[in-house]
């Protein structure tokens, strides 16, 4: 397995393409060889293939606005082919009727998005937040997400941190869902339902591991949607020297 850094967490540096290429060489230069790309400036297809080139990084997922899953999945298709991208997720989806983010309307818009991408050679991945462990008849919407599209053509980038939020194991799901899983994010827990460093909080990660590899997991992507007033890039640092303390690089 692979270790790499999602973007989110750096996404602040990442509102220009001046600042976005910036911190892809500051991310090469802690060691990281992957990226997901999530929460940056828009972008074209071609300018990330020669950033990525530029630093020794391949991206290995991305997080697509849904206003681009649904209005130009072409193109989305297009970009992930020339910055040689197999997997295209979804970030975020609350399931909350007051703000209209129904199940119907999951259902309605996003199986024949992940059809039409395995179509074009790409592999749809849902990030799961908390929400997803709502129990709906006694299943969780997770379960009912699985349920609901076929292995092939959706997989999940399971989140250690909004597992453990979300009242369950991370290690435990990773094993329920093994192959599909391709990837997976890596984001501790600490006291106070606080994210920190992956090897600084409570999560139990060589369990995590040993889970993914069972899995299929190709990648293991370090993000932390908030370092609490440090540098994110320190922040991915930390993290990397603990995964490569693990023997992961």
């Amino acid at each position: 397995m692979k270790i790499g850094a999602q973007m989110f967490t750096t996404r602040a540096t990442c509102q220009t393409l001046e600042g976005f290429a910036d911190t892809l060489k500051r991310i090469a230069d802690i060691g990281y060889t992957t990226v997901q790309v999530s929460g940056t400036c828009p972008y074209e297809g071609e300018w990330l293939r020669d950033q990525l080139k530029l630093n020794g990084l391949k991206c290995v997922l991305t997080h697509i606005p849904v206003p681009r899953l649904t209005g130009e999945l072409d193109k989305v298709i297009e970009d992930h082919n020339t910055f040689d991208c197999k997997y295209v997720g979804l970030g975020f989806w609350a399931f909350d009727e007051a703000r209209n983010m129904t199940w119907d309307q999951w259902m309605e818009t996003f199986p024949p998005i992940a059809h039409k991408l395995k179509e074009g050679g790409k592999y749809f991945m849902y990030h799961n937040h908390d929400r997803e462990f709502i129990k709906v008849g006694g299943t969780t919407y997770l379960e009912k997400l699985a349920e609901a599209v076929p292995a092939d053509e959706m997989g999940f980038t399971l989140d250690t941190f909004w597992i453990q939020a979300g009242g369950g194991d991370p290690g435990q799901w990773i094993e329920k869902f093994s192959g599909r899983v391709p990837c997976i994010h890596l984001k501790d827990y600490a006291y106070g339902r606080e994210m920190a460093v992956v090897g600084e909080g409570n999560i139990n990660f060589d369990r995590v591991f040993e889970k993914a590899e069972a899995a299929g997991t190709q990648y293991m992507l370090v993000e932390q949607d908030d370092c609490h007033g440090e540098d994110p890039i320190e922040c991915l640092k930390r993290s990397y020297l603990y995964l490569k303390s693990c023997g992961f690089n």
